[in-house]
């Protein structure tokens, strides 16, 4: 607490931390005095005034981390590719670096945890899961050791219905993608490759038997998940289609997702898109609120005729108000 105080602000007077942790001035000054042995570089100023400041520029000193902080960091540092900035070579560095000055038990938690970070935050609402839970999960992935768990219905999240059969998988890999958590494993009830939502998830206390990792198709954990979240075994939109936009391509841009855009001239941007069906690629296009021009495939200009007929329907009766 001493050192959350001291890293909170520039300078404190020796009897404010007193009073803000509740405790005499002597505390204080011995509580330093161990903060430093440590290899936390604190100055004192003497006199009425007098307090502590914790000075930037020293050698990294042992971390005091709990279990839960050990967690928060590792999950930090291995889904931050996933912040959309260029920084997970850097990110892995730092974590190495953390790693070295943390107790074997924590160190042990925090190898448990190889993350995949795919996609960027934001789509998704997110998804809170306790760290006991990813630790879990890492640790049978680790361990190579058959997990049986809980899995309630999307509707049944909270639990309220007796559980069912756990659910038995060879867990390989977690990944974190769009604020959600997913566990990749073989499903030795349904002989297939399944992908849970780790929200839903709830371990049974023992682990099944070990076993030898099944190779992911196609090698790649990354693109295989990848394709999974797209409806397909490959790592591609099962439908794909292209429009011509009348919007600037600076202004389709921030909006694309995976999609491509093309600059056709000032006012004019052709725009290649996929989704998982027809009709959810035209309505996607359908965002832009502005006149467009199909280019094709086929199967995209009659779901937009689908759309429009449906969208035409459905404002049957209304009545337009001035």
């Amino acid at each position: 607490m001493l050192l959350s105080l001291l890293q909170a602000r520039r300078d404190w007077p020796g009897p404010l931390l007193a009073s803000r942790l509740e405790v005499g001035e002597r505390t204080i000054r011995r509580d330093i005095d161990r903060l430093r042995e440590m290899g936390y570089r604190i100055a004192a100023t003497m006199g009425p005034g007098g307090g502590y400041r914790l000075e930037a520029g020293s050698e990294l000193p042992p971390l005091l981390f709990d279990d839960d902080q050990a967690v928060a960091v590792a999950v930090a540092l291995r889904s931050a590719s996933a912040a959309g900035v260029e920084i997970a070579e850097a990110a892995t560095r730092a974590l190495g670096t953390i790693r070295q000055v943390m107790p074997p038990r924590l160190r042990h938690r925090i190898d448990a945890l190889e993350v995949t970070a795919i996609g960027r935050p934001g789509d998704a609402a997110p998804a809170p899961v306790a760290p006991d839970v990813l630790i879990a999960l890492g640790s049978a992935i680790r361990a190579q050791e058959v997990l049986r768990f809980d899995y309630p219905a999307g509707d049944d999240v909270a639990g309220d219905r007796p559980p069912g059969p756990p659910r038995q998988t060879e867990p390989v890999h977690l990944a974190a993608s769009h604020g959600r958590w997913y566990l990749l494993g073989w499903d030795l009830d349904r002989d297939d490759w399944r992908l849970y939502r780790v929200d839903r998830v709830r371990p049974r206390t023992a682990n099944g038997a070990r076993f030898t990792p099944r190779p992911v198709p196609g090698g790649d954990v990354e693109a295989f998940i990848s394709a999974r979240f797209k409806g397909s075994d490959v790592n591609e939109w099962p439908c794909r289609g292209t429009v011509i936009l009348d919007l600037a391509a600076r202004e389709v841009l921030p909006f694309a997702g995976d999609g491509t855009v093309t600059a056709i001239d000032d006012r004019r941007s052709a725009l290649e898109a996929g989704s998982w069906s027809w009709g959810a690629l035209a309505a996607s296009f359908g965002r832009f609120e502005v006149p467009m021009e199909v280019v094709g495939p086929p199967e995209l200009a009659a779901a937009f005729a689908a759309l429009a007929a449906r969208y035409e329907a459905a404002g049957g009766g209304a009545t337009t108000r001035s």
